[in-house]
């Protein structure tokens, strides 16, 4: 399969050499003006370190946890959500917590997704635990080819918790392993200011 692929790309590099040889042949024959002849035809260049609108961003790092927020075209009432990329002990990256306000009015008062690994076992579920106290445990709701989503609602109590917490463990079992279990720390450094500047979900 790589030999193949690798002629294969060869191949096109050499069908594209032709093309653009004979490419320049026509060119040669006859060249259009395209030296500017103002400044209002050059180009300045865009700062890509500038979000575009519609693009997530980083708009400040709270202790542990960053605040991501969507450009807008006016840069206000931008959706803004608190985020934890959470690590094992070897220091690589295993799941992504994000946090933000609901509506008033119901049971739940804010909202979390955990996003997992594939290679997760669904059936055991998630489980979260603030401080060593009982762990809750939920459900996985979707997969994709990013990962296993959980979407999590927090009560009051459960808020009260993480901001009163100093840490978090969640907890994930492997599809490969289930008589084993993961666990993950999560930071609640900065949880209560960072959550201050989330903003509610859009319905």
């Amino acid at each position: 399969m790589f030999t193949r692929m690798t002629a294969l790309a060869a191949l096109a590099c050499f069908a594209l050499s032709g093309a653009a040889m004979a490419q320049e042949t026509a060119t040669q024959e006859e060249t259009p003006n395209t030296v500017p002849t103002s400044e209002g035809d050059l180009s300045l260049g865009e700062d890509t370190s500038v979000p575009q609108v519609g693009q997530t961003y980083v708009r400040e790092v709270v202790q542990d946890w960053e605040i991501q927020c969507v450009k807008t075209e006016t840069g206000e009432d931008e959706p803004c959500q608190m985020y934890q990329l959470l690590q094992n002990e070897a220091g690589n990256p295993l799941a992504e917590v994000s946090l933000f306000k609901l509506p008033q009015g119901g049971q739940a008062v804010a909202g979390a997704t955990v996003i997992v690994p594939l290679e997760t076992a669904l059936q055991a579920q998630l489980r979260i635990a603030v401080d060593g106290a009982q762990s809750k445990r939920y459900p996985y709701s979707l997969c994709n080819q990013i990962g296993c989503f959980a979407r999590i609602g927090l009560t009051n109590s459960d808020l009260n918790g993480f901001k009163r917490g100093a840490k978090a463990v969640v907890t994930i079992v492997p599809f490969v392993a289930q008589d084993q279990q993961i666990q993950l720390e999560m930071s609640l450094n900065g949880f209560t200011a960072s959550f201050d500047k989330t903003t509610v979900a859009r319905q």
